[in-house]
């Protein structure tokens, strides 16, 4: 008879964690606790967006220049409303707002550093897409006082969690703190989210490739020389990879993380730096996917690597498998 399977609240997973680190003084943990509680916020409003009226576009855009739909304010809200009061972060930042979000001055100033992106995917809403929220924590580099935007500016290998919420067929919330990725799913009935994806660890080599193929003609020859290798490599052996595309980054990530493959949004000669923001989309995804053994790259390094120089900064992306990441790049650099 098979072993019965572990039974796991986030809840419950997140406060077992604290225990392994003796000093810790529960504000961590707070903070995850009020992120889980944010994400079931959001999930509520998510399935029943088309009964409330609050599909469509509110009619403004955002600081990146994309229209704002009445879920992203809604969740962009929710978010901050959720973490604004704990005294666990210092500051906050979104990819719905131009500037630093500060926490109100009654309120304690903490530790931590959260930047998000509220609803990721946002032009499949009305279209009932999967869509997601997706967040990067840091630890603050000032000593004191409230947060300031060189606490949001930091590399992406000085994250100390980062994590994403899919509202698809099922809600899913996978995190790292730096000890392997997992994945929550949450039962409606009970209202917690319980572990369904213990230590995820991507293939290194995988058979799909998630990218815009429409932007084809704007890529380097490097791009489109790779691209067409996978459509055409070992032909006779029926090896040739397959494009699955959703166009929401959070859930074409997540199914790479989980079947292996690449998911890529290289800059083109439109958008040389791409279309993806390094801060609220490309780092905590990065960092997701090399917890489980992939490989992330802007082409020539890790996402990780890279500087920050301003809060809504592009670049190109590229995440998945080792072996598949491995060889874009040589590919780009005119190696292959």
């Amino acid at each position: 008879m098979p072993a019965p399977k572990k039974f796991m609240t986030l809840e419950r997973y997140i406060n077992e964690q604290e225990t392994m680190h003796p000093g810790a003084t529960g504000e961590f943990s707070g903070l995850l606790h009020d992120l889980s509680l944010a994400a079931k916020l959001v999930w509520r409003e998510v399935s029943k967006a088309g009964l409330v009226n609050i599909l469509g576009s509110t009619g403004g855009t955002n600081a990146s220049g994309d229209m704002v739909k009445k879920l992203d304010v809604f969740a962009d809200e929710t978010i901050f409303k959720a973490m604004d009061h704990g005294g666990h972060v210092c500051v906050m930042a979104s990819e719905e707002n131009e500037d630093i979000l500060h926490i109100p001055d009654e309120y304690f100033a903490g530790k931590y550093v959260l930047l998000y992106d509220p609803l990721d995917g946002s032009s499949n809403i009305d279209a009932n897409i999967t869509i997601g929220s997706i967040f990067s924590i840091f630890k603050r580099v000032t000593t004191s006082g409230k947060g300031t935007l060189q606490d949001c500016l930091q590399p992406g290998y000085q994250q100390v969690a980062a994590g994403y919420i899919i509202y698809g067929s099922s809600t899913i919330f996978v995190y790292s703190t730096g000890h392997g990725v997992h994945g929550f799913t949450l039962d409606p009935s009970v209202g917690e989210f319980l572990l369904s994806n213990e230590n995820i660890r991507i293939p290194s080599r995988g058979k799909i490739y998630s990218l815009n193929e429409g932007n084809y003609l704007n890529w380097d020859e490097g791009m489109q020389r790779y691209i067409t290798y996978l459509k055409e490599q070992d032909k006779q052996s029926g090896r040739p990879y397959s494009l699955r595309y959703i166009g929401t980054m959070v859930g074409d990530a997540h199914r790479t993380l989980l079947y292996g493959g690449i998911f890529a949004y290289p800059g083109d000669r439109k958008n040389p730096e791409g279309k993806l923001r390094l801060m609220y989309e490309c780092n905590p995804m990065a960092y997701i996917m090399e917890q489980a053994g992939g490989m992330s790259s802007d082409g020539t390094q890790s996402i990780l690597r890279v500087h920050p120089k301003s809060l809504h900064q592009h670049t190109p992306v590229f995440l998945g498998s080792t072996e598949d990441v491995t060889l874009c790049e040589k590919f780009l650099r005119g190696e292959k």
